[in-house]
């Protein structure tokens, strides 16, 4: 029965998305023109989560909200997709916001002010070790406190629960953190941040190469996200293996690497292969872009299955 599956627990963010549609991203200091307005709940570790219970695993997410009226929306949301909100508590103060402005090709820009997830502290985590110890599989991402993410890594490791790190927004990472984590899945931008700080003469043109230097790091293996021309998945045996993107008509990449990390984590805790893991994430990535908003843009299982040849 799934209900007896390990679920997987999400440490993350959980943000309210003000999403204004444009012709194209304006450059500093213009003003442009907006075609529509959206309001959407979002958040890299509440999009992680929705992304998981679309497809029908059984989710955990640790995270806060604030005080305010968006808090309670974002945690009657999250609830109404599937997710356990046990772990979500408000905390006195603003809810974290994005300002999303989306171009008409898809792409998009992002400014953050993090509220109420800048309290997700390691003495928050610690109130719920059970619910990591208890876990298949761990997902974060670096929209919460570095020392934060640092404590969960101990703990993962202490109980031998695989982490996975979507290292996004691209930051500094401690030295130590890297060789604790079960799998690094940084996008292009994110690859070329760390890799060059390693390497200043590595490029995300040679991305076997940069996936080699981050492996050097100590992590267990490497889900390098390359937007449309696919993911690259290295392992520690030396392994490399490239699954092309899906070909789509292409509506907003908003929370794109949201959707492949929660139906990878979902096709790893399913008994698959990385590979075949890699590529239902990237059937369900390629399914989200194709829809606007974040949570919103989650497939289900059925349409994931429906859309791509290699199943877990």
């Amino acid at each position: 029965m799934q209900s007896r599956k390990k679920p997987i627990v999400v440490v993350g963010s959980i943000n309210v998305d003000f999403v204004v549609t444009a012709q194209r991203i304006p450059i500093a200091g213009e003003t442009i023109q907006g075609k529509d307005f959206q309001q959407h709940f979002g958040g890299k570790g509440a999009n992680q989560a929705v992304a998981v219970a679309r497809l029908g695993y059984p989710v955990e997410l640790i995270g806060r909200v604030g005080s305010d009226a968006l808090g309670e929306q974002a945690r009657e949301s999250l609830r109404s997709h599937g997710v356990n909100v046990e772990a979500v508590e408000v905390a006195e103060g603003s809810s974290g916001v994005a300002i999303i402005t989306v171009a008409c090709d898809g792409q998009n820009t992002i400014v953050i002010s993090p509220g109420a997830n800048a309290l997700l502290t390691p003495a928050y985590l610690y109130k719920y070790e059970e619910m990591i110890k208890n876990a298949g599989a761990v997902l974060s991402q670096l929209e919460i406190p570095m020392e934060t993410v640092v404590s969960l890594a101990d703990l993962c490791e202490r109980y031998r629960v695989p982490l996975i790190l979507d290292p996004a927004p691209a930051q500094p990472l401690p030295p130590d953190l890297l060789p604790k984590l079960a799998w690094f899945t940084p996008n292009e931008t994110e690859a070329n941040f760390f890799a060059k700080s390693i390497d200043p003469g590595l490029s995300i043109a040679e991305p076997e190469r940069v996936a080699k230097v981050l492996l050097q790091t100590g992590v267990g293996a490497v889900a390098l996200k390359l937007g449309g021309k696919g993911v690259l998945i290295a392992l520690r045996d030396g392994s490399a293996t490239m699954l092309p993107a899906q070909v789509v008509d292409v509506v907003d990449t908003t929370a794109a690497g949201d959707a492949f990390n929660g139906a990878f984590a979902t096709g790893l805790m399913l008994g698959t292969s990385p590979e075949n893991a890699a590529a239902f994430a990237c059937s369900a990535a390629a399914i989200s872009v194709t829809r606007r908003g974040a949570q919103p843009s989650m497939p289900s299982r059925e349409e994931v299955e429906g859309h791509e040849e290699v199943r877990p």
